[in-house]
């Protein structure tokens, strides 16, 4: 299991802060949100989403992820 952090804008939409999860890569696990919190769908391709602390592709494998942030653009003053 891969333990999903959401911040700020993604957890609202999410409904939650984290969840566990155990798909098999990065693209289906956007999938599989997406579609279980329908209101990510318009914040989550904006949202830098950090495999172990590492900005990662869609194909990145996570059977060894333990953790994943996902951040939504913060805006600076």
């Amino acid at each position: 299991m891969t333990r999903v952090r959401y911040f700020a804008a993604a957890a609202e939409a999410a409904g939650t802060d984290a969840e566990d999860r155990d798909e098999a890569t990065l693209s289906a696990l956007r999938e599989a949100v997406v579609r279980e919190h329908p209101a990510l769908a318009d914040i989550l391709p904006r949202c830098a989403v950090m495999v172990d602390g590492v900005r990662s592709d869609d194909d990145r494998p996570l059977a060894d992820a333990e953790l994943i942030d996902v951040l939504p653009p913060f805006a600076g003053g």
